[in-house]
């Protein structure tokens, strides 16, 4: 009964209130056994099986993620899963063999593909929050087809003809499409992040990248020429340490960058009322990328499950919801809402394309 004062429950009804803090209580060795057995399943039936091996992996993965004492709950269809593979496959295929025959083809495969990518993607996001569940009630996404092109089409396309100038325009249109059009029941999510913010963390970004890049180049340089000028030999090895402190410091940067747009979303992300708050940090991201993937090496790819699953556990559990009152009063006028209003045949989806 202490922890649950602790955290915010009442002794009598045991209602959550305040800060939440997301829970993830899976572990390793219990994803390895699922992940091994999915690995050798969907080998074994080239491909087929990892269609159920996403469903199995994902009611895993939701029902471990707990809040307020409550777990999601995953409820895809492997067959529809498996229906957006065979499509995309069919995409990809058709692609690369278009090209073999000639290049006016393999551009009209690109075009058609442009343009159809976007509602698939659409369709894609719709299944994947509408078979997404807690405490009974579903998630939804109610975004447009014309949202979906503009989002998915014409910023990609502006992007690109301003040689990525553009890019954290396109980031911040992308999150606010996905995060203003989704919702909890009948309740909708809101993001507020401007594009200015969006350029600040890529500049920071870029700029922590230059000064790491500067610092080696610095350190290593004056190592290299050194070594050149005495004996070739350990030049050579220089230039090997340099290139690959160059390639550690490029594969570091990923999780500061990552931490600084996770940040950004999810900070400026509400449901309803209701404020999340996300506190990664730079330091213990980079030490669990950069120790996951020593582990991964070592194991010869044994360590991958028990590297997803160290990676989601702290991505997860840096994650909060400020409660505007109590959550358990909030669900329950979420369910009278959706109870009165119903769920709409259009997001009974049976397609995903996701991987």
């Amino acid at each position: 009964m202490d922890n649950f004062q602790s955290h915010g429950f009442s002794a009598s009804h045991q209602q959550p209130t305040g800060t939440l803090q997301l829970e993830f209580r899976g572990s390793g060795s219990e994803y390895f056994r699922i992940w091994i057995v999915n690995l050798l399943l969907t080998i074994l039936t080239l491909g087929i099986y990892s269609a159920w091996a996403k469903v199995r992996r994902n009611r895993y993965l939701y029902s471990s993620t707990h809040l307020g004492g409550s777990s999601f709950e995953y409820h895809g269809n492997a067959m529809a899963i498996l229906k957006g593979r065979v499509v995309a496959f069919v995409f990809f295929f058709c692609y690369n063999m278009a090209f073999k025959y000639s290049l006016a083809l393999g551009g009209a495969m690109v075009v058609l593909m442009a343009m159809i990518m976007p509602w698939l993607v659409w369709k894609s996001l719709q299944f994947k929050l509408y078979n997404s569940s807690y405490r009974g009630i579903r998630f939804g996404f109610r975004g447009t087809a014309q949202q979906a092109y503009t989002t998915f089409l014409l910023w990609p396309f502006l992007t690109g003809i301003t040689l990525y100038l553009l890019a954290p325009v396109f980031h911040q249109r992308l999150k606010q499409f996905q995060h203003n059009e989704s919702r909890f029941g009948s309740t909708h999510f809101s993001f507020n992040a401007g594009s200015g913010a969006f350029y600040k963390a890529y500049l920071l970004g870029i700029g922590i990248m230059i000064v790491g890049i500067v610092v080696i180049i610095v350190g290593f340089g004056g190592t290299v020429a050194l070594g050149s000028l005495t004996h070739g030999t350990k030049g050579g090895a220089a230039a090997v340490f340099l290139a690959l402190a160059l390639y550690a410091w490029m594969f570091a940067i990923y999780p500061i960058f990552l931490t600084l747009l996770q940040n950004l979303i999810w900070n400026h992300t509400k449901l309803g009322d209701h404020q999340f708050k996300n506190n990664l940090t730079w330091g213990r991201m980079s030490f669990i990328a950069i120790t996951n993937v020593l582990a991964i090496a070592f194991t010869l790819g044994l360590f991958i499950p028990f590297a997803q699953i160290r990676a989601l556990r702290y991505r997860i559990e840096s994650l909060e919801l400020e409660v505007n009152g109590s959550l358990d009063n909030f669900i329950a006028e979420t369910q009278e809402q959706v109870s009165a209003t119903g769920e709409g045949m259009a997001d009974l989806l049976d397609f995903d394309l996701s991987l």
